[in-house]
């Protein structure tokens, strides 16, 4: 799946001074302020107005702006002006697109209408990655159905290129009547998955414990519409209906509070440091209890030698 989903993509990594060159009018202004001030000030503020750069020049909903299309030949298509991007399938193929930058940490919010009708076989994914077989990556991928029957969410996080760490729900509304908000927020301690604010999965940094986190990689914002009927709905039992394609997924309002590599964000975004609090915690278990339909954390049968490390005790006390 990682090579379906896709496809090829090039690395491109810019130099510190494409940042500046993106921000010269801001650059002007500060430098006047900057004149007055002695060498070690200077490069204090240099840093803080980097900063300001970095985090500025990935925020926005343009998708002319922000993304190129890769693959499909037509079939993904940006419209409003850049404010709507629209993935469709058909036989012959799907189609994706991916972010014009890398990031390393960051929280990407997007709103996201998936396919009506019957929609079994595809999958829509939404997710973050780096390149090569040693990869980090954190998915969200939505599951297809038959009319009237639920998308399942699949989320999951590899690290090293090793995945297994899927959590599945179900949503307390349907994801193809409008468009509903997909956040992934990656910081050094904590990846958490949203869905319109409500965290749904905290995948916690426990390297103290033996546990491989992604906080080395720098990692691109991809989604695509696939075919993946062999194992998407139930199991791979229901396939594609081709009669009902093309199949079409709507993206907007793509908004990327992040740190492009080279040279990262330094300590002033908020994000970074972010975590759950009382309220977000008691969301999260409401979701859990509620709406998660499996949990490798709990499939003793998959991992008969024990559970993998962050599913033990000692991982639930950190």
């Amino acid at each position: 799946t990682y090579i379906s989903r896709h496809h090829v993509h090039a690395t491109q990594i810019q130099s510190p001074a494409y940042y500046y060159s993106l921000f010269p009018s801001l650059l002007s202004s500060e430098a006047i302020e900057v004149d007055k001030m002695r060498s070690e000030p200077i490069c204090r503020a240099l840093s803080v107005l980097m900063l300001g750069f970095l985090v500025a020049a990935v925020r926005g909903g343009n998708f002319y702006r922000e993304v190129d299309v890769t693959w499909g030949d037509g079939r993904a298509k940006i419209l409003d002006n850049g404010g709507l991007l629209t993935l469709s399938l058909d036989k012959t193929s799907g189609s994706g697109f991916q972010s014009k930058r890398e990031y390393l940490f960051g929280k990407v919010d997007v709103q996201l209408k998936l396919v009506p009708g019957d929609s079994a076989g595809t999958v829509t994914a939404y997710y973050l990655s780096s390149q090569g077989p040693t990869h980090d990556e954190i998915d969200f991928e939505f599951l297809g159905n038959q009319s009237g029957q639920p998308y399942t969410l699949h989320t999951n996080v590899f690290t090293q290129g090793k995945g297994n760490r899927e959590q599945q729900f179900r949503l307390w509304f349907d994801p193809t009547k409008d468009f509903h908000t997909y956040s992934i927020l990656w910081n050094p301690r904590h990846i958490i998955f949203a869905v319109d604010g409500i965290p749904i999965r905290d995948f916690k940094n426990l390297e103290r414990l033996g546990v491989s986190f992604p906080r080395t990689q720098p990692m691109r914002l991809y989604s695509s519409l696939w075919n993946a009927d062999d194992w998407a709905t139930q199991g791979g039992r229901v396939k594609a209906d081709w009669s009902k394609a093309p199949f079409v997924a709507s993206f907007r309002g793509l908004l990327a509070e992040a740190c492009p590599t080279p040279p990262g964000c330094g300590s002033g975004a908020a994000w970074l440091n972010q975590q759950l609090d009382a309220t977000s915690q008691r969301r999260l278990r409401w979701v859990q209890n509620k709406y998660m339909i499996y949990n490798y954390c709990g499939d003793t049968k998959r991992f008969p030698g024990g559970l993998p490390l962050e599913c033990t005790r000692a991982a639930a006390l950190h």
